[in-house]
């Protein structure tokens, strides 16, 4: 369920019955929090087409523009629903209408709320989930990734951890079986792919040099600025039993 905001922020009446929690039908669900400053949120991107069409009355007019512009039905309605998603995550923390919620373009393009605010979210999708981060009460300037990827995903590891890992990456990897070093590689990656959403440097982020330590939890361990490690929290997300793989990170940009 929808947790309140610092106030009891108004949610369009026809999204409200779309809102499950713990069944196959959610549109979102709560996942266990990293931190007490960071909450996650499950969304089924799978709608059928009565529950897309309420989802996109809260969405903006350069929204419905872009939502427009996709090419095939079954992607617009996906970012119709992930983006509606998220505008009630926010609404419901701040207090604002879903459809008042304002969200801009910032730096490198990476998306934001409008206005001072301690308050940050990310989003990452795979096939018909998202994965929604948002960060109450964060440190100033702090800033929030995710990724999240299907475990059982086909990847060539060993091509790809050769043009996106570390030399110490690559070694830990080499003498695992074909299969673990594929989860491994995922792992990894969205560990990295966090970081670099965080920053908005996205892909062209420097990952043969962001440095990832798996063993007990997460961590950075080496990279160049501004992936330095001190800056650095990586938490992994909860979504195992939901077949997937993902990661939060949080920066503490100066």
């Amino acid at each position: 369920m929808l947790k309140p905001g610092p106030a009891d922020a108004p949610v369009v009446p026809a999204l409200s019955s779309l809102i499950h929690a713990g069944e196959r039908s959610f549109a979102l669900r709560s996942l266990a929090a990293p931190n007490p400053a960071i909450a996650l949120w499950l969304c089924d991107l799978e709608r059928d087409r009565a529950a897309v069409d309420a989802f996109a009355q809260c969405l903006s007019v350069e929204e419905r523009a872009r939502a427009a512009r996709f090419g095939t039905e079954l992607l617009r309605h996906r970012w119709i629903v992930g983006r509606a998603s998220l505008r009630l995550l926010l609404g419901s923390a701040t207090g604002v209408d879903p459809a008042d919620i304002r969200i801009a373009r910032g730096v490198r393009g990476r998306p934001e709320l409008v206005g001072p605010t301690r308050l940050d979210f990310n989003v990452s999708h795979t096939d018909g989930v998202a994965l929604i981060a948002i960060g109450h009460a964060l440190p100033p300037a702090a800033r929030i990734g995710v990724d999240i990827e299907r475990r059982d995903r086909r990847v060539n590891a060993d091509g790809l951890a050769r043009k996106f890992l570390t030399g110490r990456e690559r070694v830990l990897l080499a003498p695992l079986a074909a299969d673990e070093r594929r989860q491994a590689f995922l792992r990894l990656w969205t560990c990295k792919e966090a970081t670099s959403k965080a920053t908005g440097d996205a892909l062209s982020a420097p990952f043969r040099d962001i440095d990832v330590d798996l063993e007990g939890g997460p961590r950075l361990r080496a990279g160049p600025p501004p992936y330095t490690p001190a800056d650095w929290r990586l938490f992994a997300a909860d979504v195992n039993d939901d077949g997937l793989v993902g990661t939060v990170a949080v920066w503490r940009a100066t």
